[in-house]
C-alpha cells in the first residue's frame, strides 16, 4: 500500500514553502525525481533542494511550459495563501490566488494526462468544531475565507475527479510545527504568526515576552488547546498519499494530526525547559474566533496510508525548532 514507491517525476507546488521544502526533501530521500514550482512570494530559494521553477500558477503559458517540458506523473500541491486573519481582510486574495490559481493548476494536469494529485487541506475547513476529537465525519462549516477557499478547493478536486478522472487526495492537517532535525530546514515566516516561533522568539531576545490569548477558555490552564503535527510527519503524509494514489485509490481524505493536544501554557512551558530561558507571559484578551480547542481524531490516516507520527512528542517538535533557530538565527537569510 503506503510502501509501493513512486513512479514518474513529482511536482511540488510551493516546494520552496515551510512544509513544501520538508516534502521535497523526504521525497528526495526517497530517491523520487522531483521538480519544485514557486514564485518565491513566501518560499525561500535557500530551501529548495531540487531543480527549481520561479513560476506564478497565475501564469498558464508558463505552467504549460512547466509541464510540457518535465512531464510530472503527479502533483503535490502547497502553494496557496494560509492566514486567516488576512483571508478575511482580503477575500479577493484568497479566492484568486487559491481557488482561481489550483483550476489554473488543475487544466494544466489535464491537458498533459497528469492524473494523480496530494492537496495540502486544513482542519480550517470544519469551522468551529461541534465535537471533539474533530474526525472526518465532522461538518465542514469554515468560518473564514481562508478555510472557505480551501475546501473549494476540495470540491473542486472532488467534481474533476468525478468528470475526468482524477484521483486526488486531500489531507486536512492540524497545526504543523518544528522544523527538520538536521536543523537545515524550518519555519520562517515574516510576519511570524505561529505558536511555537513566536516563543521561542522571546528566548533567542527578539521579543520581550509572549502573549497569552486569554486564559479563560473552558480547558484544564484557561489557555487554548491545540494538536501539534511535526511538519517531517506531514511529508511523509504526503509521500504515503501519493503511493497509496498510484496504486489504484480513486480518493483519499484523512486528518493529520497526533491525537494529543497541548495548551498554549504547556508550549510555553516545554520551551522555557528547551531553551534555558524564563520566556516571560503575559495574558491579554482573547482574539475573536479562537476555537477552545482542535485536535484531531479518527484513524483513517492509519488505516489508509499505514501512517503513524514518528515525532509526536511536543518537546521534540519545539527542539527541533529551536535548532533551526540556533542555526539560523534570522532565518534563511542569515
Amino acid at each position: 500500500m503506503s510502501s509501493h514507491p513512486i513512479e514518474g517525476k513529482v511536482l511540488i507546488a510551493g516546494g520552496a514553502g515551510y512544509i513544501g521544502s520538508h516534502a521535497v526533501r523526504h521525497f528526495q530521500e526517497h530517491g523520487v525525481d522531483v521538480v519544485v514550482l514557486d514564485n518565491l512570494s513566501t518560499g525561500h530559494r535557500e530551501a529548495v533542494t531540487a531543480p527549481l521553477e520561479v513560476v506564478d500558477l497565475g501564469d498558464p503559458p508558463e505552467l504549460e511550459r512547466v509541464f510540457r517540458e518535465h512531464r510530472p506523473a503527479a502533483v503535490v500541491h502547497f502553494a496557496a495563501k494560509c492566514y486567516v486573519g488576512e483571508s478575511v481582510e482580503n477575500p479577493s486574495l484568497y479566492y484568486r490566488e487559491n481557488v482561481h490559481y489550483t483550476w489554473n493548476l488543475l487544466e494544466a494536469m489535464r491537458a498533459h494526462g497528469c492524473r494523480d494529485i496530494v492537496f495540502s487541506s486544513t482542519c480550517a475547513t470544519y469551522g468551529d468544531p461541534v465535537e471533539i476529537p474533530i474526525t472526518e465525519a465532522h461538518p465542514q462549516q469554515p468560518i473564514s475565507p481562508y478555510g472557505k477557499t480551501k475546501l473549494h478547493m476540495e470540491h473542486m478536486m472532488e467534481d474533476y475527479a468525478r468528470a475526468y478522472g482524477l484521483r486526488y487526495a486531500a489531507l486536512r492537517y492540524f497545526n504543523a510545527a518544528g522544523a527538520s532535525q538536521r536543523g537545515d530546514l524550518g519555519e520562517d515566516h515574516a510576519p511570524e504568526t505561529h505558536l511555537i516561533p513566536l516563543v521561542l522568539q522571546v528566548a533567542q531576545g527578539k521579543r520581550d515576552e509572549i502573549l497569552l490569548f486569554g486564559d479563560d477558555y473552558d480547558t484544564p490552564d484557561g489557555t487554548c488547546i491545540r494538536d501539534y503535527i511535526h511538519v517531517e510527519d506531514l511529508a511523509d503524509a504526503h509521500r504515503r498519499a501519493l503511493a497509496v494514489l498510484q496504486v489504484g485509490a480513486a480518493q483519499v481524505v484523512c486528518n493529520l494530526g497526533t491525537g494529543t493536544g497541548f495548551s498554549v501554557r504547556e508550549v510555553v512551558e516545554v520551551a522555557r525547559g528547551v531553551t534555558g530561558h524564563a520566556i516571560p507571559a503575559r495574558v491579554v484578551d482573547r482574539r475573536p474566533g479562537d476555537p477552545p480547542q482542535l485536535v484531531s481524531g479518527g484513524t483513517r490516516a492509519r488505516d489508509v496510508l499505514g501512517w503513524e507520527p514518528g515525532r509526536p512528542g511536543i518537546e521534540d517538535i519545539v527542539g527541533d525548532a529551536w535548532r533551526f533557530l540556533r542555526a539560523h538565527p534570522d532565518g534563511y537569510g542569515a
